[in-house]
């Protein structure tokens, strides 16, 4: 195994167990059995791992997730159960689930800005935008709304339980699923 295989495999177990913040370099170099200096050849910080490793395990979520759902079915009954399986998928998943952690949230949003932006955005949701232009071509929704506005509406839905603590916990996951509803019936074109 390759030193950056290690780094990688001792990050992945320290944040699932510990989280991100109460990880460091030197806790992830160490159970590695790697020197800490071997660390940065590789990254720049924490941050740099922590989200490499936050995009990889969105990525096999998000695969997952389409393996899972029937795009065949109505935009609505779709598009619900896809935020529905993100929501439990990232709920699940200790490193997924530290996007909705207050004390990295921030740090982490800073470096996912940073670094990748709108990029990233296109890389994780492209699938997603397919069945929304598909749905588009098809007549089954508005067609006046470009499909990437689409997807940012039902990613700041999920991005709704960062908040939850101010909104009222005791309103989620409920909350979200009326949310897609709305906005799904606002988009659907009635037959």
């Amino acid at each position: 195994m390759s030193a950056q295989e290690a780094l990688r495999k001792s990050a992945k177990r320290l944040f699932s167990k510990k989280g991100y913040k109460k990880t460091n370099v030197s806790d992830i170099t160490k159970n590695a059995e790697l020197a800490t200096g071997t660390f940065y050849n590789y990254y720049a910080s924490k941050a740099e791992l922590f989200m490499a490793l936050f995009m990889e395990e969105n990525m096999t979520l998000k695969r997952q997730i389409m393996e899972q759902v029937d795009l065949k079915e109505k935009p609505l009954k779709v598009m619900k159960a896809l935020m529905t399986l993100n929501l439990i998928g990232m709920q699940s998943n200790p490193i997924l689930r530290e996007w909705y952690n207050p004390d990295t949230f921030g740090k982490l949003e800073r470096h996912f800005k940073q670094k990748r932006g709108m990029a990233l955005f296109d890389y994780l949701y492209g699938d997603f935008l397919d069945i929304i232009t598909e749905w588009q071509e098809k007549g089954e929704i508005r067609q006046d709304i470009e499909p990437k506005m689409i997807m940012a509406f039902f990613v700041s839905i999920i991005n709704m339980d960062t908040h939850k603590e101010e909104i009222g916990v005791q309103f989620f996951p409920e909350l979200i699923d009326y949310m897609a509803e709305f906005a799904m019936k606002g988009l659907m074109i009635e037959d």
